[in-house]
Order: structure tokens, then C-alpha cells, then sequence
């Protein structure tokens, strides 16, 4: 057996130790475009076009190279930011992030602004300017922190209260209680129609092309109402589902979705998925075969045999009217009813001669 030298193991040991800096260590004409807040690198130095020509293994090499290089740098430059061990000494190593530099394009657009309600487009001209109230405050009755308006707010609600005081001026007669759910019904009712209101007006205002009119006014028909408030029932997260009814409110037909919204497939996504449906689309397209949809053929066909059924139907009953219609009058039938009509004598009359 040879023996093994120790100037050939120190040897392989350097070379060893040279190929793991040369992994870490990447040299580039042009520096390199950080944006380390949104981890992005931006290499400037154009590739070689010679090896970029065509489709095989060394044009495949050279953009893993290229990709592993430039992952490189930007992994150095994450190794400078100062960092800190997260959940104490023996978590893991969590690097501060700066502000992004770049700004990354949207996937949607933006919303579009809420047009202003009337109360808002009052305040801007005469310059009220909004307080901010805290929404809980203390209930001196129940000692405790409530909210200031809604449910089980501070002071409890007026209308529910054991003991009502009389206004002065009032008829002293008069069921005090019976007027605050009163006052408290109009305030409601009061609020919805203003809140419709200004659904119509947006809904006016955000349209291109005017459809029907929803007037913001104080003489809608019983029609239009009705559609602004199916308008405003639908436009909640629930589509109404939790919406309660108004008074005297008709129940509306299930609608044919069933009450489901809309949902878009992401703009980046699976790429193999969206390969398949187009393939399977392109397929359906170019088959000669008809994709024949069995339930709507039979309910075509039943409403055609109802259609014909119904058609006959109205025939008969048509004939059969006509045949009422048509009496063949008998003879002698009408003349004897007239002649005896004739030979009757009036009351107090005279003789009458043959």
C-alpha cells in the first residue's frame, strides 16, 4: 500500500478551501442595482449573445450560472444589514430590512374614490371640520365602559327605560313611551331613506351611460324604491344574506347564481393549470363532436311539449265556443214566441176584433 504524503493531503485541503471561496466570491464589470427592502437585485452587464443563441444544455448552464451569481450578491448584501436573534438567544437570526426603493406594480387597480354624501358636501362648504370621539365612554348607571352609540350604549336606550319624563308643555295624558318608540321608528326610518339616498346618488354618479333614474328626492314611486333598496340589500360582504327587511317588505325569488359572487382566477398562478384548461378548451373547440348538455336539452324538450300542449288546448276550447256560438234557430220556434207575445192584452185594454 502507498504511502500518503502530507504535502499532497495539504495540498487537496487548499484546493478544497480555494473552491469554497470561489463560491461565494463573484466578480462583475458593473455593480449590481440593490433594493434590499423588496429583495431585488438589478444586473446591468449584458450577457454573452453567442451563448444565449439557440435552445440546449449550454445556454441552460449559463442562465443557471448567471441566476446563481447574482443570488450570491444579493445574499452578501443581506449578510451586512444589522440583525438580531428573534425570541432570545437561541432563535434565529432575523435581518432588518430598509424601505423599499422601488415600487412594485399593483395587480388590480386602485379603488375609485367614494363619492361624498350630502351631510359631507354640506360640511366642506360651510367648514365644519370632524371631531374625533372616542367610541366608549362611561355609563354613570351600569359603572362600566360603554359604547357611545348602537347596541347597549351608555345611558341604555330611551324607549326601553322604566321611568319617562314629561316635557313641559305636553299633554300630561299622553303615553310618553309610546312616543319615544315612536320618535325612535321615524329616526330610523329617517336614516335608512338618507342612506339610500346616497346609494342612488353614487350609483348615478359612478354610471357612464345613465340607465334608469334614481332620483335623490322625496317623490320615488313605489317601483324605484323598491329597486334602490334591492340595490342596497345586495351591496353588503353577505350579498344581503343578514340584511334585515323593511316593513311591509316583499320576499324576493332566490336568484338563479344562488347568491354567489364572481371569482377571477390571480394574474400569477399555476401555469400548469392554466396550460390545461386552455388545452382542454382548444380541444372541445376543435372536436367534431357537440358537448351535449343533457338537462337542458330535456327541459327544452319538456317546455316545447307544454308549449304544443297548450297550443291544442286553445284550439279546442276555440271550436268549441264557435259551435256555441252557431245555434241552428228551428222554424216556426221564433214565430209562435212573437205571436204569442202579439195576442197578449194589455191590462184595462178593450176588445180586440179578429
Amino acid at each position: 500500500m502507498a504511502a500518503v504524503r502530507v504535502e499532497s493531503v495539504l495540498a487537496a485541503a487548499e484546493e478544497q478551501e480555494a473552491e469554497k471561496r470561489r463560491s461565494i466570491t463573484v466578480e462583475k464589470e458593473l455593480e449590481l442595482e440593490y433594493d434590499l427592502g423588496n429583495l431585488l437585485a438589478v444586473d446591468r452587464n449584458p450577457p454573452p449573445a453567442a451563448a444565449l443563441r439557440g435552445a440546449g444544455p449550454r445556454r441552460e448552464a449559463l442562465l443557471q450560472a448567471l441566476a446563481r451569481d447574482n443570488t450570491q450578491l444579493l445574499v452578501s448584501r443581506l449578510w451586512e444589514l444589522p440583525a438580531e436573534r428573534a425570541g432570545g438567544a437561541g432563535g434565529p437570526l432575523v435581518a432588518q430590512l430598509p424601505e423599499p426603493t422601488f415600487r412594485l406594480p399593483r395587480e388590480k387597480p386602485p379603488p375609485k374614490p367614494r363619492p361624498p354624501t350630502r351631510w359631507e358636501q354640506f360640511a366642506r362648504l360651510k367648514g365644519i371640520r370632524r371631531k374625533k370621539k372616542t367610541s366608549l365612554v362611561w355609563d354613570e348607571q351600569a359603572k362600566e365602559w360603554r359604547r357611545r352609540w348602537g347596541y347597549r350604549r351608555a345611558g341604555g336606550d330611551p324607549s326601553r327605560a322604566w321611568l319617562a319624563e314629561v316635557p313641559a308643555g305636553a299633554d300630561p295624558e299622553e303615553d310618553q313611551f309610546a312616543r319615544l318608540r315612536r320618535e325612535k321608528r321615524e329616526r330610523v326610518a329617517r336614516n335608512e331613506l338618507n342612506r339610500l339616498r346616497n346609494l342612488a346618488r353614487a350609483h348615478r354618479a359612478g354610471r357612464a351611460v345613465p340607465a334608469a333614474p334614481l332620483h335623490p328626492t322625496g317623490h320615488q314611486d313605489r317601483d324605484e324604491l323598491r329597486r334602490v333598496a334591492g340595490v342596497a340589500r345586495v351591496s353588503t360582504a353577505s350579498l344581503g344574506r343578514f340584511q334585515p327587511r323593511l316593513p311591509k317588505e316583499p320576499a324576493e325569488p332566490p336568484s338563479r347564481s344562488g347568491g354567489k359572487k364572481r371569482r377571477f382566477e390571480p394574474l400569477l398562478g399555476n401555469l400548469a393549470a392554466e396550460r390545461s384548461r386552455q388545452l382542454e378548451l382548444l380541444r372541445d373547440m376543435g372536436s367534431k363532436k357537440p358537448v351535449l348538455d343533457i338537462t337542458r336539452a330535456v327541459n327544452k324538450q319538456l317546455r316545447q311539449e307544454e308549449a304544443e300542449a297548450a297550443a291544442a288546448n286553445k284550439g279546442k276550447k276555440q271550436s268549441k265556443r264557435g259551435k256555441r256560438g252557431r245555434r241552428q234557430q228551428q222554424p216556426g220556434r221564433s214565430g209562435k214566441k212573437s205571436g204569442a207575445r202579439r195576442q197578449q192584452k194589455p191590462a184595462g185594454g178593450g176588445t180586440g176584433g179578429r
